[in-house]
């Protein structure tokens, strides 16, 4: 059964080349205002296109969304392989690469239940996740060290893409082989139908915690480094200590989530208790306690999205694609919340802590749930 995993987790690695497009960027593009347009297309095709995408997965299958999916960004990284673009050709294919990477993440989770032996599915897609965060971190390296291989210096920036086109294609190839056993429901859904499962409030409830922990993330990955230079950290050991210390140890707990057998429901509370208790600590705004609170922040992150996920779909299973368009729809929490924290002063004012720390509180709550699943039966 591991081997029919090893497909997926392909997938998962590949979801990280979308988050390549930030650093890459500013070199493409350095006016800075038309730069931000790159990681902009790439969050727009997310809000666009998870629900549509789970919908589809339900209708067509989710290996097939995969395989779609996989096809728009290896159209997408194959054009900088061969030309080099002008920028509203490469915005084109930057959206082309985030549909195709929102349907991965639509059909990616889901599909890991069903190749999945019994009782391994929250273990796995927390693996995945930690696969994920190693794609992002690996992409985002490749993407300026790729320069100092001879092979690619000629391209400059477009030297990373011939080795993402290659990946892409062998990531179809070997799901395309792959046998799975769907679990679908008796009728196609509709949009109206997906939407409507908001209105049972164990998924309700379960999509606005998706919204308020991946808000709390982005947040803290984006004010650590403020926070750590408001406590007299140079700049350099600012970032070190705070948003690379943060996704270090959000991959690391990650990866080690993927293995640690403990019952989703405990370990989402766990994790939901490890991140209020760094985030108090952040709160209190002293220095001795910034660099614990990080990790433990990161500890507390890092499941939250695969625990509370397998924990809901497990609910109604044969509903699993709509779930997971309404739960990647609600990435879009990682705009929002970080608004709120930067009008009440961002990283300079340790009181704006308290918008994740309540994000947080909220998920304590969902965790503390009776019923079926730690978010409660139906």
């Amino acid at each position: 059964m591991f081997i029919r995993t090893i497909p997926i987790y392909l997938v998962f690695l590949l979801m990280g080349v979308a988050d390549a497009i930030g650093p890459l960027s500013s070199q493409v593009e350095k006016n800075p205002l038309l730069a931000a347009w790159m990681p902009f297309f790439v969050f727009i095709a997310f809000a666009l296109f998870s629900i549509p995408g789970g919908v589809l997965a339900a209708r067509i299958g989710k290996k097939n969304l995969l395989l779609m999916g996989l096809g728009l960004c290896a159209t997408a990284t194959a054009v900088p392989c061969f030309i080099t673009p002008p920028f509203g050709m490469l915005l084109a294919s930057i959206f082309l690469l985030g549909v195709g990477t929102t349907f991965l993440q639509v059909a990616g989770n889901p599909i890991m239940r069903d190749v999945s032996p019994e009782g391994s599915y929250s273990r796995n897609l927390a693996m995945a996740q930690g696969i994920k965060g190693v794609g992002s971190t690996a992409s985002a390296f490749l993407v300026t060290a790729v320069v100092s291989i001879a092979l690619f210096a000629t391209m400059e920036w477009r030297g990373a893409f011939p080795i993402f086109f290659t990946l892409m294609v062998l990531a179809f190839l070997s799901v395309a082989m792959l046998k799975v056993n769907e679990a679908k429901a008796d009728v196609p859904s509709s949009m109206g139908d997906c939407i409507s499962l908001l209105g049972i409030p164990t998924f309700a409830m379960a999509v606005l915690g998706i919204f308020l922990y991946v808000g709390a993330e982005v947040c803290l990955a984006t004010y650590l480094k403020p926070a750590f230079e408001v406590h007299g950290y140079e700049e350099k050991l600012a970032a070190f200590y705070g948003p690379s210390l943060f996704l270090g140890t959000l991959t690391i707990g990650r990866l080690l989530g993927g293995v640690i057998k403990v019952d989703p429901r405990a370990f989402f509370r766990i994790s939901s208790l490890l991140g209020i208790i760094g985030l108090a600590m952040l709160l209190l705004g002293i220095k001795a306690l910034m660099v614990p609170a990080v990790v433990l922040g990161g500890l507390g992150c890092a499941n939250i999205w695969p625990m509370l996920f397998s924990i809901t779909v497990e609910e109604r299973p044969e509903r699993a694609s709509e779930l997971s368009g309404l739960m990647c729809m609600a990435i879009s929490g990682g705009a929002l919340m970080p608004l709120a924290m930067g009008w009440l002063g961002g990283g300079t004012k340790a009181i704006a802590f308290v918008v994740p720390a309540v994000c947080f509180a909220y998920l304590m709550l969902l965790s503390m749930r009776k019923g079926k699943t730690a978010v409660g039966a139906q």
